[in-house]
């Protein structure tokens, strides 16, 4: 007999779209405790056999990894599910959805639009991968929101949350694929040439204990930055901060790190220094 819980929790069958200009009745495709797999009207089932699979996985490892290990949900809200939406020919890319947002229907959501989701079209992975990763950094923990947005901008944390998923499920071939691919990568922030994957985060990645060291990160912010009441963090961080948190999370200092691959404006100095005073509990 299903549990109360399970009960309340089942996902619809359909689910009409109501946010942004998303207005197409989605059907439920496929669930199991980890996700429920909605697809739009144009999204060809006979593309997306191998997905349900591969989205259950990707979730179960995201909460077994970044969450709390305590409450249901794993820290990620009452309903132990990604809420999965597939389009075809509409809605290109893709967007996050979070389980405090009335946006949703207070679902963790990944939101995808591709021309097709065939198994052999690596977007078709990496997209709700992206979204995924994106629950995980604004819902983990209990705590509602990302405070180093600012920071590491829509991708860059996306591509560590990528490769180390690709790695955890066993797919080595697409993580040595995004492994090239993100190491090439270049950005202009916070300085123009910045490669945040080869200076940062697989450095991080490799030296300090994989998915680790970002599920401390995460688990450094629930307990000491900043929240209001409804556990929603107030504001961003700054580099200072973020490169405290960070060190601790490493257990080690990472200013020269964080110099190497990103300079070092003067500011950074006065504002490392009042992070450190700020957040004495973050030690390394």
């Amino acid at each position: 007999m299903e549990s109360e819980t399970e009960r309340l929790t089942q996902p619809p069958e359909t689910w009409q779209e109501h946010w942004f200009d998303h207005r197409q009745l989605l059907r439920l495709y496929y669930t199991d405790e980890n996700c429920a797999v909605y697809l739009d009207p144009d999204v060809r089932r006979r593309q997306v056999g191998w997905l349900p699979r591969y989205i259950s996985a990707a979730w179960a490892y995201a909460k077994a990894t970044y969450g709390d290990g305590v409450t249901y949900g794993d820290g990620f809200g009452s309903d132990p599910r990604i809420y999965s939406i597939h389009h075809a020919w509409r809605h290109g890319g893709g967007h996050a959805g979070y389980y405090v947002s009335p946006v949703h229907d207070y679902h963790n959501v990944s939101d995808c639009g591709l021309e097709n989701w065939r198994e052999s079209n690596t977007l078709a992975r990496e997209l709700p991968a992206h979204e995924i990763g994106h629950s995980v950094e604004s819902a983990n923990n209990s705590v509602h929101g990302s405070p180093a947005y600012e920071i590491w901008g829509d991708s860059k944390w996306a591509e560590f949350f990528i490769y180390d998923l690709y790695t955890g499920l066993g797919l080595d071939r697409e993580a040595r694929r995004v492994y090239h691919q993100f190491t090439g990568n270049a950005d202009d922030f916070p300085r123009r040439g910045t490669r945040w994957f080869r200076d940062w985060f697989f450095p991080l990645w490799r030296e300090c204990g994989q998915a680790a060291v970002m599920a401390r990160f995460f688990r450094l912010l629930a307990g000491h930055f900043p929240r209001d009441a409804d556990g929603t963090y107030p504001r961003r961080m700054d580099w200072g901060e973020y490169i405290h948190f960070t060190s601790g999370a490493a257990g080690a200092d990472l200013s020269d790190q964080a110099a190497r691959a990103f300079g070092w404006p003067s500011e950074w100095t006065a504002q490392l220094e009042r992070a450190r005073e700020q957040f004495p509990g973050v030690t390394y």
